[in-house]
């Protein structure tokens, strides 16, 4: 069956790049929601935890709950609050502040500028008198960026409104909290790092999806998907295969079936543009659920080693391409 590799020399390259932009490996809390960007979860928090990593994000509660002894703290997205040693739980509304009670560790997520989620800029001080009245266990403040992977000044703007967060909770005299902004762009652009932790995600997988008018830290993706052949057969000239029989023959061949395709997230694409494996070994015909072919009579190929690249091809992002990649597929270290 098609299966994926991961590098842990390689991610181990990437943390040691992001803790040296945070100041220190304690400073970073790994992103790992959606089976950790396609890269399983429970490894990628294993080999978190060999490096030394303390603290996780997840969206889910199941996230939380199938990585918990990996990490000392993991803070929980998207999920009902509940009293947990190790879980915190974000709160991006007022109503979700209201209904929260005094024994659940939180942390108040503000709209800064992206306008998808959290407490509103003109809410902060309700949402402060709500804490303090219901003498709520705030441990942080958070917000997130819009555009810190775009070349311009938003992030900028956006900084300048959670600074004003954080002196108005300074001011409101919560200073043994934690406050976090930045994700792996913003901390990749950043010359001066100066809060508790950065929540880094597709950072730590190898991806620098910052323009290339900045300065660029060298990360390196640890994602290579492998599939194996599962028949080979000698295609006569004008002998059309797959689908539609969209690839037609231009001389005897050899081709051989390998056992991936969309079933298993691998992207269906446009078979009159067809992807290329790492070794330039175009996907013949159409992309089926469970299979591909290819003129080749290998084993096993490795189909993709670079999210990024692929994504190029596909006209996507990275992380589609690897967040949509089958859990169902094996996933080992290599």
């Amino acid at each position: 069956m098609a299966y994926i590799k991961i590098n842990r020399d390689k991610f181990y390259h990437n943390l040691n790049q992001l803790a040296l932009k945070a100041g220190s490996k304690e400073k970073l809390a790994v992103v790992l929601k959606d089976n950790a960007y396609g890269h399983g979860i429970k490894l990628i928090a294993k080999l978190s935890q060999e490096y030394g990593i303390k603290q996780a994000v997840v969206v889910t509660q199941a996230e939380a709950d199938s990585i918990k002894s990996y990490f000392d703290h993991i803070l929980i997205l998207n999920a009902k609050p509940f009293k947990d040693d190790k879980f915190s739980f974000a709160i991006a509304s007022m109503e979700a502040l209201k209904d929260t009670n005094n024994s659940i560790d939180i942390e108040l997520k503000i709209d800064t500028g992206m306008h998808r989620n959290g407490i509103m800029m003109n809410e902060i001080y309700e949402a402060l008198d709500i804490i303090k009245d219901k003498d709520l266990k705030l441990t942080g403040i958070m917000t997130h960026f819009r555009s810190a992977d775009v070349l311009s000044s938003e992030l900028a703007w956006q900084q300048y409104n959670f600074n004003q967060i954080k002196n108005i909770a300074r001011e409101y005299g919560f200073h043994d909290i934690r406050f976090h902004s930045h994700n792996s762009a913003a901390l990749l652009r950043s010359r001066d790092f100066n809060e508790d932790i950065a929540r880094v995600g597709i950072g730590i997988y190898g991806y620098n999806e910052l323009p290339l008018s900045y300065k660029k830290v060298k990360l390196k993706p640890i994602i290579e998907l492998w599939a194996k052949r599962s028949a080979t057969r000698l295609l006569k000239k004008h002998q059309r295969v797959g689908y539609g029989g969209d690839f037609r023959a231009p001389i005897d061949m050899v081709v051989s079936t390998y056992d991936i395709g969309y079933g298993d997230g691998w992207r269906r694409g446009d078979s009159n543009n067809p992807y290329k494996t790492i070794d330039n070994l175009p996907i013949l015909g159409r992309v089926s659920m469970d299979f591909i072919s290819i003129a080749s009579d290998k084993d096993e190929l490795c189909i993709m080693n670079d999210a990024q690249k692929a994504a190029k091809h596909f006209d996507t992002i990275s992380y589609e391409i690897t967040t949509t990649l089958s859990s169902n597929l094996e996933r080992v270290v290599q």
